[in-house]
């Protein structure tokens, strides 16, 4: 079994990391982690190409920041990711799907909430629209 746990560094996503690492002892699963930085390239932005490429940077290294963080968190847990991936796009939600059909993903766990600020829904647009279009089953992690 393959489990594919998205990560952004929100403290949802630190929790359903937990949840896949216990999961996967438990079932002798594998984890596939992937982290989708943010493009901004497509959209209509008043600023500077050079100024467009360094926050595109800065992103990616965010992206890398986290992912070195969640294969530490892993490791702690006596567990290697058998495949990671850092991948830049406008549509989130959509790269994780594209990714779980990619690398044949049996579970997706997944925090209800991301980076965004908080609002009175208690499950994001990126874990809503997971759900609704994963090609497995997806495991929602809520924290209270």
């Amino acid at each position: 079994m393959k489990i594919l746990v998205p990560v952004d560094g929100s403290r949802y996503s630190d929790e359903s990391l937990r949840v896949a690492a216990d999961y996967a002892k438990g079932k002798g699963a594998q984890i596939c982690l992937i982290n989708v930085a943010p493009l901004y390239e497509d959209i209509d932005l008043e600023i500077s190409a050079s100024t467009r490429e360094e926050l595109s940077d800065r992103l990616l290294k965010r992206a890398e920041e986290v992912m070195n963080q969640a294969q530490k968190v892993l490791s702690e847990e006596g567990i290697t990711a058998v495949c990671s991936e850092i991948v830049q796009s406008s549509a989130i939600a959509e790269s994780i799907i594209q990714y779980s059909e990619q690398e044949s993903i049996d579970l997706i766990i997944m925090g209800s909430r991301g980076l965004s600020p908080s609002s009175r829904f208690k499950l994001g647009s990126v874990s809503s629209s997971v759900v609704k279009h994963a090609p497995c089953s997806v495991y929602v992690v809520k924290i209270k």
